[in-house]
């Protein structure tokens, strides 16, 4: 719950600190004394977008800062998801520099805006009077009956399947717009693909069979010139090689008798050794080498389809043609992964529809067994609040289609006088009927949902006498359950108070004190009376007091 608030520089407010008890606290003050402005800082505080123009020294920073008491076992968990040291004490502290730069801390520790704003709103619930116009809102009421089904966790996971069913389906239109793009090109890349692969492409092929087409056209000429060449390496007298041979024979005879000539018969060994070599390569050659007009225009064939491929291509060489071929069959792979895409994104889809069925089911259970109840205490409230004749019902019919609320329309339907058949609340009750059922449905809401704090600023506009004394014995009821602050103008619903804050203005500047006993009566028998406060007002003032001075 709020221990303590502090605002400095914001609005009307130089600097103001405000201590709250347990239990209900009770806020009153003249109008334009600055009610609202404390309602204003506090929601910056909980999260509220920065408005630069509500600071009251533009050359200053603003600072709000709440301290707030916390049980573990309702936050301890939210901290340590959040990775933040929990505190049963916890300062949570807003500030607005001059430039208009705002930095959020829970603790000491610097958070998001965000992070901040989802605390908040486990903190403290703020009800002012356009906050009546939610009974108008589809998910307030949905709220109301899911909090008092107790199935808020049981809707959570329901939304989570809900969103993720619209993602896959998003995804799955994304991918069959894909699908049908690439179809209408799939046949022509697949046909080219196959040709390609038929093709058997090689790198170095063409380079290969050109060089052979070329030896084929000539292979007389080549077989006559090498038959040639070994002829005359071969002939046995007059051969190089036998001449060579005597020219060894020869200069080895002088070797020992003319040394300077074994070096020259080294060399002719080594020549002579070269050119059996070369006889040797020249017979493999001559074996190799025969005139075939078949293989010629095999040959001949092959070099012309390659050069085909190459030509329609628009590829200088195989090397291309190969890479061609590789990015065509990416091409189709990545086509027929989409097409597999698309059945296991449907079996996502089916799955997360069927469970989206099951949950709404059992949250359409939930809410049509909550209704009665929600309508009971309702009508109860409200007969204690002066509306004897009240009828209040809320109608769980079955929307068209799944929404993310599940799969229900939820109405409040009123009527304040007998014989009226009842109707939606928006349409027909007043400002002050709504503030009560808004009041009654808070109270409701209070009492099951694990809150610290509640603000009611006003919610009692458009009441008075008897009803607002019920009123104020409601507020103070669920003052015994939780912390209540209540901004009221009534001195039936101020009584009711354990504690009680007076806002004045002074000097253009906003204050807030606590009220002593003795300044109890003397305010509320103003709220009572007037500038001038009578004797009788003292006495209302008193017996409404009873034995809180």
């Amino acid at each position: 719950m709020l221990r303590h608030l502090h605002v400095e520089n914001y609005a009307l407010i130089e600097n103001l600190d405000m201590d709250f008890d347990t239990g209900l606290n009770i806020i009153t003050g003249e109008t334009g004394a600055g009610k609202s402005i404390l309602l204003g800082a506090l929601g910056l505080l909980l999260g509220d977008k920065n408005d630069s123009g509500a600071m009251r020294d533009a050359s200053k920073s603003c600072i709000i800062e709440g301290v707030f008491d916390l049980d573990r076992e309702s936050f301890g968990e939210w901290f340590e998801e959040n990775d933040l040291d929990f505190e049963e004490q916890t300062t949570i502290r807003r500030t607005i520099t001059a430039s208009g730069k705002s930095r959020a801390f829970i603790g000491d520790l610097p958070v998001q805006l965000s992070l901040l704003r989802e605390l908040g709103e486990r903190l403290i619930d703020i009800h002012s009077q356009h906050r009546n116009l939610l009974i108008k809102d589809d998910s307030f009421r949905l709220g109301i009956i899911d909090s008092v089904a107790e199935q808020m966790d049981t809707v959570a996971d329901y939304r989570k399947s809900y969103f993720l069913m619209g993602t896959l389906r998003r995804e799955l239109a994304e991918i069959t717009a894909q699908v049908e793009a690439s179809r209408k090109q799939f046949d022509y890349i697949s046909y080219q693909y196959e040709q390609l692969k038929n093709a058997g492409l090689r790198e170095g092929e063409l380079e290969e069979l050109e060089e052979e087409y070329l030896m084929l056209t000539n292979a007389d000429n080549i077989r006559t010139a090498i038959e040639g060449s070994m002829s005359s390496l071969n002939e046995e007298e007059t051969g190089v090689l036998a001449r060579l041979k005597n020219m060894s024979n020869e200069m080895e005879r002088i070797v020992e008798i003319f040394p300077r000539t074994g070096d020259v018969v080294e060399r002719l060994k080594s020549s002579l050794i070269e050119l059996r070599d070369i006889t040797d390569e020249l017979n493999n050659m001559a074996d190799g080498i025969e005139s075939n007009p078949e293989r010629l225009e095999v040959v001949g064939n092959r070099i012309n389809t390659l050069y085909d491929f190459q030509q329609k291509h628009n590829v200088g060489n195989i090397a291309e043609l190969i890479a061609l071929r590789e990015e065509y069959r990416l091409q189709i792979e990545a086509m027929e992964g989409e097409s597999e895409s698309t059945t296991r994104l449907q079996g996502q889809i089916d799955a997360a529809q069927q469970k989206c069925n099951k949950l709404a089911s059992q949250i359409t259970k939930g809410r049509t067994k909550a209704a009665p109840i929600i309508s009971k205490t309702v009508v109860a409230m409200l007969q204690k609040l002066g509306i004897e004749s009240a009828v209040f019902e809320v109608a769980v019919t079955p929307s068209e289609e799944l929404r993310a609320s599940g799969a229900d329309n939820v109405e409040f339907l009123f009527s304040a006088n007998r014989g009226m058949a009842p109707r939606g609340i928006d349409k027909i009750a007043s400002g002050g009927e709504i503030s009560r059922v808004m009041l009654a449905l808070k109270a409701l809401m209070a009492r099951r949902a694990d809150l610290p704090t509640i603000i009611f600023d006003e919610i009692d506009t458009g009441v008075s006498g008897r009803v607002a004394d019920a009123m104020g014995e409601i507020v103070a009821e669920l003052g015994g359950q939780m912390q209540v602050v209540n901004i009221t103008h009534l001195p039936q619903v101020a009584s009711k108070g354990k504690c009680h804050m007076q806002v004045y203005k002074e000097e253009g500047h906003t204050h807030i004190r606590k009220l002593t006993a003795e300044e109890r009566v003397t305010t509320i028998a103003a709220m009572l009376s007037g500038s001038t406060i009578t004797e009788a007002a003292i006495a209302q003032a008193q017996q409404l007091l009873g034995g809180q001075q």
